[in-house]
């Protein structure tokens, strides 16, 4: 009697044990699913994106200085970009084969960027204020996160800014002629302003004291608020 209370307890706890695993493995297969179908709608994106981006440096090589928006020209469909990828890369990993492709695109459409803003301030005048940015994933460059942060705080307080971020490491002929043009050297964070190369973290106030057009626009901007202010 003793014995068959035993195996029925036994059965028992088995029975839970296969629910409670079986559960969890279909709750599981659900969020996997879902991510999965969230990564490929991103996927999907990125290329509409890629399209729409190389459609436009056409039309904007075409226009006339009067019809581009020197501040924000093709910067919004980066920032968006650059956004997606981080999303990808931290649910897929620096490694998986699309980040990796898809990384490629992004540093192909940026040096784009960076060839026709050149075009565009020799045929309008206009000098763009860049950085181009160097960075590392592999866990050998402590402060590149952080690095990462400051430019993007940085980025949203002047849209006038353009920043580039190319991952050191990439197996891209582009990004290699980038390095070598700079001689940047595997001492990351790395950036380049003005053609000159500086190695380290640099946070927002060090790159404000570099880059003193940036102090100006936002002295520009509280005169005007202030102006703004007194007028109501």
């Amino acid at each position: 009697m003793r014995t068959k209370i035993e195996t029925k307890k036994y059965l028992i706890v088995l029975a839970i044990t296969t629910l409670v695993f079986f559960g969890a493995l279909l709750v599981s297969n659900h969020f996997s699913e879902k991510r999965l179908a969230e990564i490929k709608s991103i996927e999907n994106n990125i290329s509409l994106d890629i399209l729409s981006s190389e459609t436009q440096f056409a039309l904007l090589k075409e226009s006339s200085c009067k019809a581009i928006d020197h501040s924000t020209a093709f910067s919004e469909e980066l920032n968006e970009l650059a956004q997606k990828l981080s999303y990808m890369e931290e649910n897929l990993g620096d490694k998986n084969a699309d980040v990796l492709n898809l990384k490629k695109y992004y540093s192909l459409l940026q040096t784009k960027d960076y060839l026709l803003i050149g075009k565009v301030n020799e045929k309008c005048g206009i000098k763009p204020i860049t950085i181009i940015y160097f960075y590392s994933n592999r866990g050998d460059c402590a402060d590149c996160k952080k690095e990462g942060y400051a430019l993007t705080k940085l980025r949203e307080e002047y849209p006038e800014l353009r920043i580039y971020s190319f991952d050191y490491n990439l197996d891209l002929s582009v990004v290699k002629t980038m390095k070598s043009i700079y001689l940047i050297k595997n001492t990351l964070p790395a950036l380049v302003i003005s053609d000159e190369s500086y190695y380290g973290f640099k946070d927002p106030e060090e790159i404000e004291k570099i880059i003193p057009q940036l102090k100006k626009i936002r002295q520009a901007r509280e005169k005007a608020t202030t102006a703004t202010s007194t007028r109501k």
